[in-house]
Parts: C-alpha cells; structure tokens; sequence
C-alpha cells in the first residue's frame, strides 16, 4: 500500500513538473486526473499547490457579485433560476440604477474584495445598460482603487470598447462546458457565440475571464476538453462552477459531484492553467462542503458574499477559512 501511494504521488508530481514547464497534459492525462483513487486525493492536490505556489504564493484573490439585472431572460440555459424555461422562484427586476451599483463596490471593498463583479441577465446588454455600466464604473473608479469585471451577456465590438474606455479590468462570459456538450445545456446561443464575446472583450484589450459549471452530465474527456479550450483562448480568470442544481431548472435534482470529483477538477484546471487566477465559484458551499479549505491548494481565488439568485458563504468565514489555512487575502489593486 505505501508503496502504491508513493507511485500515485510520483506520477502526480511529473504532472505539476509538466505544468511548470509549460508544457501541455496529454487528453490522457487530463482523464487520470479526473479518475484518480480517492487514496491518491493528497498526494494530487500537494502536486497542484506547487503548481499555485510558483506563480500565486500563498495569495488569495476576492470577487463579489452584484446581481444588477435579474430574471427576465429570454434565454433557456437548463442550470440558470434566471432562463426563460425556468420555473424557479426568483426575484425579477430590471437594471439596477448607478447609485445601488456603486453601494455594491463599497460593500465588496468592506468584505476585502478586490474585484466587484457586475452581473446582468439576458442574452446581452441593451446600449442603454452598457451606458449604465459606464456611469457606475467611472464613480467606482474614482472613489476607490477596485478591479471591475462586468458579466453583460454577449457584446458587439462596439460594445466592449465602450466598456474599456470607461475603465472596465475584466469582461466574464463562460464558456460553461464543452463544445460538444453545449447543445444538451442551451439551444438559444451557440458555443461559438460564447466564443466571440470573449474573443471582442479581449480585443478590445479587457481581460478575458471565462470558465465552466461541472457536474451537468458532462463526460470526464469534455471536462478536460473545456479547460483545454479556456487555455487555448488564454482567459486570465477562470471561474470553476459546481452545479447548484436549483428547483424548477430543468437540471433539477442532478446530483453528480461529491467533494472529493471538486478537488480534482481543481486540480485539472491548475495543472493545465497553471499561471491562470482558478477561482472557486458557484455551488462550493454545497458541493465541497466540509473540505472547502482544500480548494484553496489548486485554486487561487474565491467569490465571497451571494451570487445570483442563491446565498453564499458569510464573508467573514471566508477571511477565516483563509486565515486557518496560513493564506492571505491579497490587496486590492488594478492589474
């Protein structure tokens, strides 16, 4: 048995060399992750936390969402509260005026978030909502010294330069899962219209941030597939989703993860991302539990405060979780 676990150790170890060296994981390779023994978990995220360690230290990075438009979505994304096929019970509103965004900023900045994420349903911002987008930013910017993502649906190019020139770090569009998996989760957008956008915010010279939602029936070749895809796009922040399977969704009462497949996607997106921010997102309280600590080893980020439509971890828990773990929260700052 010792002898076994230090041969899984081993193997794992090569893995983090590759990463480090730049060079790409075998498909192959990528699945072995994903299927590892449960035995070799602490062996494999010791492998990851090298990896982290080279590029992030010790350093955690905080975002907190404003959810600035809810519902009212014409679009039938089968894990969104917040699509047109959606049965959940959601609070709806329009778009949040600018005052309320800026409050959101100054409350993110109090929970040591250094990036505020300004979320809106639909399949993409109306010019009068980008304009929305705008007058907050400039105010946010001007007030304090905070990283701005904003996640608006799919944009025309004139719609990201606008978001530049205002000052927007980040534009967020996930890809979600793979390519050829798309179809079984949405059919009123293409894959390759998720593609674009984070293409024309990138073009525009925002930071790309782009990840994926686990646990949607998804084969382990598709995970690996997707990480491969957001490397190839060069995302710079990489939202790592667990399924938050939401009552009255049509993915309601999917159940494929436990805490331990959570990590070791983690693990994935690290060794083949491994200067890239991981962040741990959506559905981490449910899905990894009691082992919520661990993530920190692949992963570099976290969300803090609520998402969308459902409730997150209370912030302070997570300074604490940090805190436990002898991480720190990295400062804000605008690169």
């Amino acid at each position: 048995m010792v002898q076994t676990i230090k041969t899984a150790a081993n193997r794992w170890e090569r893995l983090a060399d590759k990463a480090l060296s730049g060079e790409r994981l075998s498909r192959e390779e990528g699945v072995s992750v994903l299927q590892s023994e449960d035995d070799e978990l602490l062996s494999l995220l010791h492998a990851a936390f090298r990896v982290r360690r080279h590029t992030f230290g010790k350093k955690v990075k905080l975002n907190m969402i404003v959810n600035a438009k809810s519902g009212l979505c014409p679009e039938n994304c089968g894990y969104c509260s917040q699509s047109i096929v959606s049965q959940a019970p959601i609070e709806k509103y329009s778009f949040l005026e600018k005052d309320v965004l800026v409050a959101g900023a100054r409350e993110a900045s109090e929970r040591k978030a250094g990036t505020y994420c300004i979320v809106a349903s639909g399949r993409g911002p109306s010019n009068r909502e980008v304009e929305e987008v705008v007058a907050a930013v400039r105010e946010i910017k001007q007030e304090m010294n905070m990283k701005i993502c904003a996640c608006l649906g799919i944009l025309t190019d004139q719609q990201a330069n606008r978001l530049k020139e205002a000052g927007v770090d980040r534009y967020n569009h996930n890809l979600n899962t793979s390519a050829d998996h798309h179809a079984n989760i949405t059919t009123s957008h293409t894959y390759e219209d998720r593609v674009r956008t984070v293409k024309a915010a990138k073009k525009a010279g925002i930071s790309p941030c782009s990840g994926c939602i686990v646990g949607m029936g998804e084969t382990d070749e598709q995970i690996v597939d997707i990480a491969y895809e957001l490397r190839d796009l060069d995302a710079d922040s990489i939202p790592v989703n667990f399924l938050h399977a939401i009552p009255g969704t049509p993915l309601e009462g999917m159940d494929e993860l436990d805490p331990r497949r959570c990590l070791k996607v983690l693990a994935l997106f690290r060794f083949i991302c491994p200067t890239k921010e991981i962040r741990v997102s959506g559905g981490r309280e449910i899905q990894l539990g009691t082992l919520q600590p661990l993530a920190l080893y692949p992963a570099n980020a976290l969300f803090v405060g609520d998402y969308l439509t459902t409730e997150g971890q209370v912030a302070q828990e997570d300074h604490r979780l940090i805190r436990d773990l002898g991480f720190v929260i990295e400062e804000c700052a605008n690169t």
